[in-house]
């Protein structure tokens, strides 16, 4: 039987099947062995095969071939990944400039593993009505500057008094028939945003810690939540750092859009765009064609084999 994994919590995985029911589903003994060097080998979003127990669970006894999927690479252990969904039409990656703030790291290492896996990401701008004249001026900056690289970014106020262009109303067309990751950082405001498109779902705000100005995980799994309008969105825990994984030094180049545009001009075909002589990249950093910010990531993620590298809040 085959079905869809709309939720994880940890060992159990639950699978609606094509005939409509849902069924508590666990993965199949020898199922780990076979080379996934994963924490979570069965991902939300995932098509699976199912072996129907006399109980009315299931065993996992197959996982179809995935079109794409969003991963990291584990906080707890080194050599393994984790999947955190598969499947996707698209990812929002919900920022905040405060409240808590979003590193430009951050996103960055986002917006480059998601360009490794093929999935297309839009960038919520979360909390505008909390941002004093300063950090709008900031925001509406980094807006232009992911705008000029070719990112779709939303400013969005997720309260029911913001004004239409700032509502949660302008994500309801983007959403409509697509499968939508919902990621980024604990406290930028997910769980609201899901609320706002679906009441019916209640899930847990918290407040920003004060004395860190970070947030605080309300959602502790991943689900898939089906939508009036169709499709499905992703609800995932927030996460913290964004270790990459399985990405080569040679191939990184190729996921920071306006750097992949420059380096086709260097002098020698494997330029690391660091130090050599006639590099393309490192010229039209120097004249601004390049933001430092997005350089300075790509130079992070290129320090990734450093095995403790990931462990840092990036």
């Amino acid at each position: 039987m085959r079905g869809l994994v709309i939720k994880n919590t940890g060992s159990w995985y639950t699978v609606r099947t094509d005939d409509g029911r849902t069924i508590e589903s666990k993965i199949k003994g020898n199922f780990r062995l076979k080379g996934i060097r994963s924490t979570n080998p069965v991902a939300v979003g995932d098509y699976v095969h199912l072996i129907i127990n006399q109980e009315g669970t299931a065993f996992i006894s197959e996982i179809e071939d995935r079109k794409n999927y969003i991963i990291r690479k584990s906080p707890n252990l080194s050599k393994q990944s984790h999947i955190i969904a598969a499947n996707l039409d698209q990812a929002f990656l919900v920022v905040t400039v405060n409240y808590p703030e979003t590193s430009t790291t951050f996103i960055d290492r986002f917006l480059a593993s998601a360009e490794a896996y093929r999935v297309p990401v839009v960038l919520v701008f979360n909390k505008y009505d909390l941002l004093d004249n300063d950090e709008r001026r900031y925001q509406d900056a980094a807006i232009r500057l992911y705008e000029s690289i070719g990112y779709k970014c939303i400013t969005l106020q997720a309260t029911d008094e913001a004004p239409a262009e700032r509502s949660i109303e302008q994500l309801k067309p983007l959403l409509k028939d697509k499968v939508t990751l919902l990621s980024g950082n604990s406290g930028v405001g997910k769980s609201t945003i899901i609320n706002g498109l679906l009441p019916d779902a209640h899930l847990r705000t918290a407040e920003i810690s004060d004395s860190h100005n970070t947030g605080m995980h309300t959602t502790t799994f991943s689900e898939m939540l089906q939508l009036p309008y169709g499709g499905y969105i992703i609800d995932t825990p927030g996460i913290k750092g964004f270790g990459t994984f399985d990405i080569d030094k040679e191939e990184l180049t190729s996921y920071f859009r306006e750097i992949f545009k420059f380096s086709e001009a260097c002098r020698f075909n494997n330029c690391t765009h660091t130090h050599e002589p006639g590099c393309a990249v490192l010229k039209a950093l120097e004249e601004h064609y390049i933001a430092e910010s997005r350089y300075n990531s790509y130079l992070s993620m290129l320090e990734d084999k450093d095995e403790n590298k990931y462990r840092e809040a990036f």
